[in-house]
């Protein structure tokens, strides 16, 4: 029974019902019911879930009694972003390296519920890349984007990029593609506010998309863009037409906070 109360335990403490945490770990409600009533035993991909998202051990989950150094590191290791992250990846089995993933767009909302799921991970489109300047030492993935947000990045574009264990490490202004909680797999420019907030500020290229925050505990992946790959060398639109949208709405902005003030002047 100390799973069933440590389960209950911590979702009060996050102040979660039941579905809210089913929703979270993509489990039926009643599975949760039944977990946390000691009715059911959850699956060791379940544990897993429940280990990322409450940043505990399996072994706390299974106890109820956290380790000294657990409680001791769990903030920093929790704002770094290594604390208790399974990275599944797909081997070669003929010269036992890594390879490379490839999700596209049609794959990204699976990705957030299979990102650590081994299988879902090997379903994907796999393949190497004899680049110099890709160290075969880091683990690599490739996302397809979508949406003009990132322009002149353009649709359907893939981005290639290096996994990030230290969340610390990110650098302000630079690319990366990030899977969150809510949004699930976006590409964005970082700007790193971890040691003030928590959180990191995402930011798009196109102007007319405003910037907005995530906190750590909304992260589940954070991979570092070192390259792209487009295929549609015709379109023209870049960022000028963004620009060009931007100032118009900043002109319509302006012209009716002037009819609001005329209003007070009269």
């Amino acid at each position: 029974m100390e799973l069933a109360a440590t389960l209950k335990s911590l979702r009060k403490k996050h102040g979660w019902t039941q579905q809210q945490l089913a929703e979270r770990v993509g489990l039926k409600r009643s599975l949760i019911g039944a977990y946390e009533e000691g009715r059911a035993e959850p699956k060791i991909d379940s544990l897993l879930a429940f280990s990322r998202l409450f940043e505990v051990s399996i072994d706390r989950l299974l106890s109820g009694e956290p380790s000294v150094r657990e409680d001791a590191t769990v903030d920093g290791e929790r704002l770094a972003g290594r604390k208790l992250r399974v990275l599944a990846v797909p081997i070669d089995p003929e010269t036992n390296r890594e390879r490379i993933s490839l999700v596209p767009v049609k794959a990204a909302a699976g990705y957030l519920g299979g990102y650590g799921d081994i299988d879902f991970v090997e379903a994907l489109p796999q393949f190497s890349l004899p680049i110099p300047e890709l160290s075969s030492e880091e683990t690599r993935r490739v996302f397809q984007i979508q949406g003009d947000s990132m322009l002149p990045f353009l649709p359907g574009s893939y981005v290639i990029s290096s996994y990030v264990q230290d969340w610390t490490s990110i650098k302000t202004g630079e690319l990366y593609v990030f899977l969150t909680q809510d949004q699930g797999v976006v590409f964005k420019r970082a700007t790193n506010y971890i040691a003030s907030t928590g959180e990191i500020e995402l930011v798009s290229d196109n102007p007319i998309y405003a910037p907005y925050r995530v906190h750590v505990e909304d992260l589940l992946e954070v991979w570092k863009v070192q390259g792209s790959i487009q295929w549609d060398l015709s379109s023209k639109f870049g960022t000028e037409d963004a620009v060009l949208h931007r100032l118009d709405a900043l002109q319509q902005e302006v012209r009716a906070l002037r009819t609001e003030l005329g209003k007070y002047v009269a």
